[in-house]
C-alpha cells in the first residue's frame, strides 16, 4: 500500500517539473501575450464529467428509493 503511494507521488512530481508552459502566440512581438477576454470562461471535458457523474448519482439514487418502496 505504502509503496503504491509513494510511486504515485513521485510520478505526480516528476510530471509537474517536466511540464513547461507554450509560449505566447499573437501580440506584437514573438512570445508577447495578449489579454485574454475577460468574459471568456473555458468549458471543457471536466464540465461534462462532473454532469454524467451528478446523472448518474441521481438515477442509482432514484434506483435505490423504488427498491425500497416495494
Amino acid at each position: 500500500m505504502f509503496k503504491r503511494l509513494f510511486l504515485a507521488a513521485a510520478l505526480l512530481l516528476v510530471a509537474g517539473a517536466v511540464a513547461q508552459a507554450q509560449p505566447g502566440s499573437g501580440g506584437p512581438g514573438p512570445g508577447t501575450p495578449t489579454a485574454p477576454d475577460p468574459t471568456a470562461t473555458p468549458l471543457d471535458g471536466g464540465a461534462s464529467l462532473l454532469l454524467a457523474s451528478g446523472v448518474a448519482l441521481g438515477l442509482k439514487k432514484l434506483r435505490q428509493r423504488r427498491k425500497l418502496a416495494r
